[in-house]
């Protein structure tokens, strides 16, 4: 079983008070991002894998999705996604992405958001997925960018000019990082961008697209924090389909 960290009575309290939490799809900064790759939801059945608080299933709903399943590890996510909907084609289920079995052909569009990198066997789950779609159906996720989180100590250090430099090490050696970020030793499992790529191809899937999330100038302007953002990858960007 993946580890349940959301069900953290600390880490949950710190992660509900994050401005994509807060503010929905809105306080994402990548949401415009991943609209463009997302196809046309009308009439389509949807999973949403690592569901959250149900920004998404519910968004593909209000586009015109038939139907959306909400998968999600933790109890305080489902229950805090079944709160904000009001909503009987959506269906909040708890499930361990590590050993989900979905129906074959079910889906037209399987979507996850910064989930899949708590996952440790991605090659399983892909395969799954496959099977779960139906012919020509999509797969869209983001998870955190591996030059991220490749590293032992993940954090802004500064070089010899001063500039905000994100330290790179360890990229290679797949397997688990465990970082503090609002609890002590939250674990996630580093694949390389070619694994990633890789194991998608093995499962059957053919790539739409792929984008290293970066903020637009607007958004900077907007949020000037952002700024640091143009300094490394923090996201990646996936769309393919079952071909």
């Amino acid at each position: 079983m993946a580890q349940n960290i959301y069900d953290d009575p600390d880490f949950f309290a710190g992660y509900s008070q994050l401005p994509r939490q807060v503010q929905g799809l809105d306080g994402a900064p990548e949401w415009p991002a991943i609209r463009a790759l997302l196809p046309d939801v009308t009439g389509k059945s949807v999973a949403d894998l690592g569901c959250g608080f149900g920004w998404a299933s519910r968004w593909f709903r209000e586009n015109g999705a038939a139907s959306v399943l909400g998968l999600d590890l933790s109890r305080n996510m489902v229950d805090r996604a079944q709160a904000g909907t009001d909503d009987a084609a959506i269906d909040y289920r708890i499930a361990d992405l590590d050993t989900l079995d979905l129906p074959e052909a079910a889906f037209d569009l399987v979507y996850s958001a910064l989930t899949f990198h708590y996952v440790q066997d991605f090659g399983r789950l892909m395969r799954a997925i496959h099977r779960a779609l139906s012919p020509g159906g999509d797969l869209v996720f983001t998870i955190e960018h591996p030059i991220f989180m490749a590293a032992a100590h993940p954090h802004w250090i500064k070089d010899e000019g001063g500039r905000k430099t994100w330290p790179v090490n360890g990229y290679s050696r797949e397997g688990e990082r465990r970082t503090d970020w609002f609890a002590e030793g939250v674990l996630k499992h580093h694949r390389t961008l070619a694994t990633t790529v890789n194991t998608l191809l093995g499962a059957g899937f053919t790539l739409r697209r792929i984008e290293e999330f970066a903020p637009t100038p607007d958004q900077i302007e907007a949020m000037p924090g952002l700024a640091e953002e143009k300094e490394r990858p923090m996201m990646l960007l996936v769309s393919a389909f079952k071909s």
